[in-house]
């Protein structure tokens, strides 16, 4: 991928990947918020990632996720149900689709926005492409909202790649119910917690307001 496509709010975090692969749809000024949770995820955790996708969506932001089983389908599937525009990150190579029975989403993403990936076309997974993903993933989203997780879940990865790169991290309750993690993470700076999908979009309003924010400070602080 040319330097003029490369993500530009990945460019702002330190350990972004020197080459990114992808196939559909490339925004380099994309503004997405990432929705990812557990493998094995609850039919009320599948609700919430469904239910996030689509009113992210109604927001004109882009639904990024990791293509994976559980928490990650819901959330592609949710927001091209909804009509929206999806970006999967993917811990493969750009050919291979992980886990196989998502091959077909895999391509209808594509069709729909856009599948990157930071390895060579042909690699498969293994235990290290999944973390360095979150991490890209983390760089790319102006938000991370986690729906579901386990005490050994992979997203614990992305929430403190988050909290590095200074991008908000949004815990949905059950995260915090079920994980020493979630509990020790919600002290950090910049995470949220939300009981419901409508506390969690009020948290994303206020990180999309925050340039807007800014502005107001400067302009009381030039008026005083």
């Amino acid at each position: 991928m040319g330097d003029d496509l490369y993500p530009h709010r990945l460019r702002d975090v330190f350990d972004k990947p020197p080459l990114l692969f992808a196939r559909g749809t490339v925004w380099a000024d994309d503004q997405g918020v990432a929705v990812i949770g557990s493998r094995h995820v609850s039919d009320n955790g599948r609700r919430i990632a469904s239910e996030l996708a689509t009113r992210l969506v109604e927001r004109e932001l882009t639904v990024v996720s990791g293509l994976a089983a559980g928490v990650d389908t819901a959330a592609h599937q949710g927001a091209l149900r909804a009509g929206g525009r999806t970006v999967a990150v993917i811990g493969t190579g750009i050919r291979r689709a992980y886990p196989p029975e998502n091959q077909e989403l895999h391509r209808v993403i594509a069709d729909h926005g856009t599948v990157f990936s930071q390895f060579w076309p042909d690699q498969q997974a293994n235990k290290l492409t999944f973390p360095m993903r979150n991490g890209t993933m983390s760089g790319y989203a102006i938000a991370t909202i986690i729906v579901e997780a386990s005490e050994h879940s992979g997203t614990r990865i992305q929430a403190r790649k988050a909290v590095e790169h200074g991008r908000p991290v949004i815990l949905m309750s059950t995260v915090i119910d079920r994980t020493s993690w979630g509990q020790q993470m919600a002290d950090r700076p910049d995470v949220h917690v939300a009981n419901t999908v409508d506390e969690a979009m009020r948290i994303v309003e206020t990180v999309l307001d925050r340039p807007n924010e800014i502005e107001r400070l400067f302009l009381d602080a030039l008026t005083r």
